[in-house]
């Protein structure tokens, strides 16, 4: 069975935080932990405790072995996007776009053959 945890109106962009999701998709819980944990980008802090929280409510909710669950999904969809403008030369201006992000992951567990 399939347990789930959601971080929605994450301040960073889906592009940015896909590149660690695609690091830990399929792998078991403590090795993408220790991949999360090591990591440099902002996006593996987050996903950290997102899947400590997916861990906990499938040990919790669904009385799973945190031992036998692996990361079964991981995707980042694109949130509502903060506009802001920029000074620019002649008196123009720029958008900038500050993108954020609703990030989902799903453990399961290993199925016994």
């Amino acid at each position: 069975m399939s347990t789930k945890a959601t971080l929605r109106f994450a301040r960073i962009s889906p592009q940015k935080i896909r590149l660690v999701a695609d690091q830990v998709r399929g792998l078991p819980v403590e090795d993408a932990l220790n991949i999360l944990k090591f990591s440099n980008k902002k996006g593996g802090d987050l996903l950290c405790k997102l899947l400590e929280s997916a861990m906990a409510n499938a040990e919790n909710n669904n009385g799973a072995d945190v031992d036998e669950l692996y990361v079964s999904e991981v995707y980042a969809d694109a949130g509502p996007v903060l506009k802001r403008m920029r000074a620019r030369a002649k008196g123009r201006g720029t958008r900038i776009l500050k993108r954020t992000s609703h990030v989902t992951i799903a453990v399961a567990e290993k199925e016994s053959r």
